[in-house]
């Protein structure tokens, strides 16, 4: 009887494939279910409880959740770990390989950012935050602004220590205490002091974000952060 080759795969197959063999394609076929880039955003900032995870996708059931968890952990972009006693919780972490899908989320958002459709005051996560400083800092800013500063910014319960300067920006969590000048509030209210244009005073006055520390530097910082020009669209009506 002659037998079928059988070749084995490392993680379980995709329910829908594109039978291409374009990297991209198989990119799409890896990640490119509803909310699973999304879920691999959030863990951008370090490992996280299943529930911190469900409370920064609002849209997302708690099924559709553990099916995303278990299909990236299945082909090696996730994996599962405990945080230290006393919590002692199961956290759900990127392995180096999800790790090196940053650059693919930066661009993604840089280039949407372009569309006139684009809606800013969705709700807005802290992993968000910290991949879209990333992504639209300016360096040439920072030096015509002569600006070499670390500017902590603390969005809800995660705390991010950032070095701004002609020479890029390095930014993760850190030690907020190094930081000549410290933001604090929601994600959505400190990108509206950087993206909108909110003067820092209103969003205080509003009890929205706490500023501590050099608020002169901490101006001056927020404005390293330009948006790309939007895209014209050929009005077609």
């Amino acid at each position: 009887m002659k037998l079928d080759k059988v070749t084995k795969q490392a993680g379980p197959e995709p329910k829908r494939h594109y039978r291409d063999a374009c990297a991209a394609a198989h990119a799409l076929d890896l990640v490119g279910e509803r909310w699973s880039l999304l879920v691999m955003r959030e863990m951008m900032t370090g490992p996280k409880r299943f529930s911190d995870i469900k409370a920064a996708l609002p849209g997302v059931s708690a099924n559709i959740l553990s099916q995303r968890l278990q299909h990236l952990e299945g082909i090696g972009v996730v994996e599962r770990g405990a945080l230290p006693p006393p919590a002692a919780s199961k956290v759900y972490g990127l392995t180096p390989w999800g790790y090196q899908a940053e650059p693919i989320l930066r661009e993604m958002g840089r280039w949407a950012a372009r569309s006139p459709l684009h809606d800013p005051t969705l709700p807005f996560s802290s992993a968000s935050l910290l991949l879209s400083l990333r992504t639209m800092f300016d360096a040439a800013r920072a030096e015509a602004a002569g600006i070499d500063a670390r500017i902590g910014f603390q969005a809800g319960h995660e705390r991010f220590l950032g070095h701004l300067s002609p020479r890029g920006i390095e930014i993760g969590p850190g030690d907020l205490s190094q930081a000549e000048a410290v933001i604090e509030g929601e994600a959505e209210a400190i990108a509206a002091a950087i993206y909108a244009g909110m003067p820092l005073a209103t969003l205080e006055t509003a009890k929205r974000i706490v500023v501590t520390g050099d608020r002169d530097i901490l101006a001056a910082a927020l404005r390293l952060f330009p948006l790309p020009e939007k895209a014209v669209i050929a009005d077609r009506s």
